[in-house]
């Protein structure tokens, strides 16, 4: 991982009761009413102190996870860790994703503070302006997808990154006792996609392909969000060359492989899907599937909040005349 910062944070930082009674705090927004959460919370000094006691002398271990289906939007399953487990990584997340935030890339979107899809989106278009010369040349776009990444990120080199930036010994155990509490196709592979951590640790492993891409190869334009990522040139064949280069090194260097059905190079004109909108040169519009499943969702009567969250995505681009037809209160059909 490039650059000579280390993190400042020590291992006692993160155990902290004063930072687990706050990791608390903000890990039981909007959780009070759930059973499990009530369970802690009635014995909450002595769960956070036996919590705390043997992470001081090195007895804890991460306990097993229930694991859930879910469809966001496609059928997934997430694995949940205990309340204790969770506390835990929000103790750690609370005190390494400053550190780690400041050395990302400015153009990796998921799962950072004032980032996110809206932002991803924005930067998204600027870049085509730019490259295409105010819509005057063609821009060609070359959009890749890793083969199943959380399930695919190899524990070893995930270790050996975090040490670069990690100079505390006890606070490198800890993660590779939380790391170490999942595997999936086999042993020592694999994030579980419900853990707080995974999505700063899923970062740390990409920023890594971030700086490869960057710096190595030079690329200017690129932009990531999550496991999904996009390259803009007015050469055709130059994004063609650095395809096969970047699956190459993603193979030999993080064990990851770009998802054969989710490569293609469109053009601007052509449209491209990036985010759930279909770009095209001066606007966008909402992915087929995914007014589909909007449509499908409102029709079994969404609630507020899902219309709200409908409505804000809806004006990112031209969703205008789906928005108008949305009810204006939850349970009803489209009107």
């Amino acid at each position: 991982m490039a650059g000579g910062s280390l993190c400042v944070h020590k291992y006692e930082d993160v155990i902290s009761l004063e930072n687990l009674l706050e990791a608390w705090g903000e890990f039981k927004v909007g959780k009070k009413t759930r059973l499990d959460v009530q369970e802690f919370e009635h014995n909450l000094m002595t769960n956070l102190i036996i919590l705390h006691e043997s992470l001081v002398d090195g007895t804890y271990i991460h306990k097993s996870y229930n694991a859930r289906a879910i469809n966001d939007p496609k059928p997934r399953k997430i694995h949940i860790a205990s309340v204790r487990d969770r506390v835990l990584h929000r103790a750690i997340y609370r005190r390494l994703y400053p550190f780690f935030d400041r050395i990302f890339i400015a153009d990796s979107f998921s799962c950072r503070d004032n980032k996110g899809t809206h932002r991803a989106l924005q930067r998204f278009e600027v870049m085509a302006r730019q490259v295409s010369m105010n819509n005057t040349k063609t821009c060609w776009v070359l959009k890749c997808d890793v083969r199943q990444f959380f399930a695919s990120i190899d524990h070893r080199v995930l270790l050996e990154l975090l040490s670069k930036k990690i100079a505390d010994e006890k606070l490198l155990w800890l993660l590779a006792n939380i790391i170490a509490s999942f595997s999936s196709s086999k042993p020592g592979v694999g994030l579980p996609l419900g853990n707080l951590t995974s999505q700063l640790l899923s970062n740390v492993y990409l920023h890594e392909m971030d700086l490869f891409v960057e710096q190595g190869l030079r690329i200017k334009n690129y932009i990531r969000y999550a496991d999904d990522f996009v390259l803009l040139s007015r050469d055709y064949d130059e994004l063609k060359s650095q395809l096969y280069v970047i699956s190459d090194w993603l193979g030999v260097e993080l064990k990851l492989w770009l998802h054969p059905n989710k490569v293609s190079i469109e053009t601007m004109a052509s449209g491209v899907d990036f985010l759930g909108w279909v770009h095209f040169q001066k606007h966008r519009v909402l992915r087929g599937v995914t007014r589909k499943r909007m449509i499908r969702n409102v029709a079994k009567g969404a609630g507020k909040e899902s219309l709200a969250s409908y409505r804000g995505m809806l004006g990112w681009g031209n969703g205008y005349k789906i928005a108008s037809k949305l009810p204006k209160s939850g349970g009803e059909g489209l009107t």
